[in-house]
């Protein structure tokens, strides 16, 4: 394992950060202050590319809930009652979804204005309420939500040599089948017994995994293979990232070439602005991209009848690309971007397969990594 790997807090502890956060509050009151939570802002504003360790992290702006600030009052009593609920589901050893705390926490509280009409309000009105202060309890206490036993849907699969021990019980990811392990929401509840790999293989699309999987290239190339199945959830990054940190293990994306697949790469690589308060955990900086590249089509010369015209929306989405640091850093994704426009042409992963179904696993991604052609 790499000297300083980050490992998930025991139970305990993380008991413990969800206390300590409320009663620093409770104090407060007893000692007739203003009671007041410290949130650090989770916005693009205060979202920061850290050109040395290649992440996007979270910057020092911190916001102020006060309990007698009109605007901010409800803010804070969400972000009691949601603590709350966490804190009780780890003493009594439950696993809510985020669904569950939901609708736990969902009530109507009646009360009478000033002018003597009975009025009510929501503690919130839809789940994206009630996620927002979950991110702000994670951000305060410096916790990932999975460490705190909260539970999502999750939809990354993984297959290989690599044995990993959940519950007790060993399970060897290399006698799946025809399938393929569902990484669980808590990545860090599992204990990696065992590697037999010489890189990772991380794969945008599912049925490009599936294909590949059937084909068993895991096994004939002595690689982990994953997929998020499209825009990757937590459990998926996170799990990648244990594998690059622990192992130390190349990690190679493979997407579509289009400014959505090139976007999923990077927050592989380097993290998402919605997350960036968890890049460190769940990122993975040492990610490389395999392809599919816009220049693989004449590179490969990709018959005419798989190119597909960009949209639009991919053309404004690859100018976006274009402005964020950790794509304008580097000269072969500035000339890549520029070719995506310029051309106004995008390819998927199954273009390959103009020149036979077996060229991408017998051909393109060998190719690419014996000959280390990477763009980033």
């Amino acid at each position: 394992m790499r000297k300083g790997a980050i490992q998930a807090p025991p139970e305990e502890e993380v008991i413990r950060r969800l206390e300590e956060f409320g009663r620093r509050i409770a104090e407060s009151v007893l000692k007739g202050e203003e009671p007041v939570i410290e949130v650090p802002v989770r916005t693009l504003a205060n979202t920061i590319w850290d050109e040395k360790r290649k992440l996007l992290v979270l910057g020092p702006k911190k916001a102020l809930r006060s309990y007698f600030d009109i605007g901010e009052s409800k803010k804070f009593m969400q972000t009691l009652l949601m603590l709350s609920l966490i804190l009780r589901a780890r003493r009594e050893g439950d696993y809510p979804t985020i669904r569950d705390l939901y609708y736990t926490g969902k009530h109507t509280i009646y009360y009478i204005d000033e002018a003597g009409r009975r009025r009510s309000e929501e503690t919130w009105d839809d789940q994206r309420e009630s996620n927002s202060v979950i991110q702000d309890i994670e951000v305060a206490v410096n916790l990932l939500r999975e460490h705190m036993g909260i539970m999502h849907d999750a939809k990354g699969k993984i297959v290989g040599n690599m044995v990993i021990r959940s519950k007790g019980y060993e399970i060897d990811l290399s006698r799946m089948g025809s399938g393929a392990y569902a990484i669980p929401p808590n990545v860090d509840k599992l204990e990696i017994v065992s590697v037999d790999a010489e890189y990772v293989l991380v794969v945008e699309k599912d049925a490009i995994f599936e294909r590949l999987n059937e084909e068993e290239f895991w096994k004939k190339n002595r690689c982990i293979l994953v997929t998020g199945k499209g825009q990757p959830d937590r459990s998926t990054r996170r799990m990648v990232r244990r594998l690059w940190e622990e192992f130390n293990l190349p990690v190679y994306v493979l997407t579509d070439a289009d400014s959505y697949g090139f976007y999923i790469y990077s927050v592989y690589r380097s993290g998402s602005i919605s997350l960036s308060y968890e890049s460190e955990r769940l990122a993975t900086p040492g990610a490389r991209f395999l392809g599919v590249a816009v220049s693989d089509i004449e590179r490969y010369k990709i018959p005419k009848n798989f190119i597909i015209k960009a949209t639009e929306r991919d053309i404004k989405r690859a100018k976006e690309l274009l402005s964020y640091p950790w794509f304008k850093e580097s000269k072969a994704w500035v000339r890549e971007l520029e070719l995506f426009i310029e051309r106004g042409e995008k390819v998927e992963i199954e273009a390959l397969s103009g020149h036979g179904f077996k060229f991408l696993s017998q051909t393109y991604i060998p190719e690419k990594i014996s000959t280390g052609s990477f763009l980033y």
